[in-house]
């Protein structure tokens, strides 16, 4: 089976070689670019690219542009890195359907692990390839998901999200549950992240995005059978 590709996009070498080499070490093939320019040249001229770990700070075209280019041509998983710990920037990477933010320094290790895990869920062929409930229909094979019989785009993140939801439906799910289960690794930190994720997805969602639940104080659940569970 051939080896899975990630492209690194990095103007820092050390920075690159300290990713390449973990992600050689975990049994991937690494394609490496110094700034935005090249990056796409890479992305444009090969087509079999599974991930893209992209740095925000870089010469030429910075990393908002580049996921910005990519975005319009592909759904290609993206984990953005940054130096900047702004919420703002954070919520931006999302909205323009990053799959992953993480803040310089990180641990290698982790990062290795996020990636493996979005793989893990984008190439899932394990159990039911579609899902559908309360006028939801997910395909996950096709990556496609139909609102009352209407396409909607999501984020591979916010797909992943969906898919759970509609996996466990009508059971409430503890943030905690959520990350372990959907990011694929042990989480220390606030609980920012999914609450950005829901809101994201809820907001795609149109009305349907109610049937996605609150449950205070715990976390979520999606109700198609219209309990309040006791949020909203």
């Amino acid at each position: 089976m051939d080896r899975l590709k990630i492209l690194v996009v990095d103007d820092e070498s050390r920075m690159r070689k300290l990713v390449r080499d973990f992600l050689v070490k975990n049994n991937y093939d690494v394609l490496e670019a110094g700034d935005g320019e090249e990056a796409l040249e890479i992305f444009y001229a090969r087509k079999d690219i599974a991930l893209v770990v992209l740095d925000v700070m870089m010469p030429k075209m910075d990393g908002w542009q580049v996921c910005r280019e990519i975005r319009s041509y592909s759904k290609v998983p993206i984990i953005m890195l940054t130096a900047r710990t702004d919420e703002r920037d954070e919520l931006q990477g999302f909205q323009l359907g990053v799959d992953e933010y993480i803040a310089k320094p990180f641990s290698p290790k982790i990062l290795v692990a996020r990636i493996e895990a979005i793989l893990r869920r984008t190439n899932q062929t394990a159990g039911e390839k579609i899902l559908s409930s309360g006028g939801i229909r997910l395909d996950r094979e096709a990556h496609q998901v139909q609102i009352d019989g209407e396409s909607i785009e999501l984020s591979y993140k916010e797909f992943e999200l969906l898919t759970y939801f509609m996996e466990n439906a009508g059971i409430a799910l503890s943030r905690e549950r959520i990350l372990n289960n959907v990011w694929n690794y042990d989480y220390f930190g606030d609980a920012r992240t999914i609450d950005t994720h829901v809101k994201k997805l809820r907001s795609k969602m149109g009305k349907k995005g109610e049937l996605i639940k609150t449950i205070w104080g715990m976390g979520y659940k999606l109700d198609v059978n219209g309990d309040d569970g006791g949020g909203k």
